[in-house]
């Protein structure tokens, strides 16, 4: 019987917690529906609303362009032709070229040679195993 008397009085002090929460919550009320309504008037007035789906307001366009769409084709159409233009979908910059090896083809043939010569090569599938 006294176990049942401590569980009531433990479900009586959570209870009386609980309680005081939601009072406090509704102590700091929001504002009222008209007053958020007319916040966001001003808001939209002013320019200040976050565009949906965008975390972030934009920040004001600076001005104008000076150029003419002719204009900007005209420059895009050089870029392309000098090779200027990133390829759709890569952002980065592009990779340098491969420099290839400094030997010619016959320098590397005769070296690979003499080696197989001296018994320097390593047989096949003889290798070391490689390193991770």
């Amino acid at each position: 019987m006294k176990m049942k008397n401590a569980l009531t009085v433990v479900a009586a002090v959570a209870a009386a917690m609980f309680a005081q929460a939601s009072f406090a919550q509704a102590a700091s009320a929001p504002a009222a529906r008209a007053d958020v309504k007319a916040e966001t008037k001003a808001a939209a007035k002013e320019g200040k609303l976050t565009p949906a789906g965008e975390a972030a307001p934009k920040a004001a366009a600076e001005g104008k362009s000076t150029k003419t769409r002719a204009e900007r084709k005209a420059e895009t159409k050089a870029a392309a032709k000098e090779g200027k233009l990133t390829a759709a979908g890569e952002g980065g910059a592009k990779p340098a070229a491969a420099s290839g090896s400094a030997a010619a083809r016959a320098d590397v043939k005769a070296e690979t040679k003499a080696a197989a010569k001296e018994g320097k090569l390593t047989p096949a599938g003889e290798a070391a195993a490689p390193k991770k």
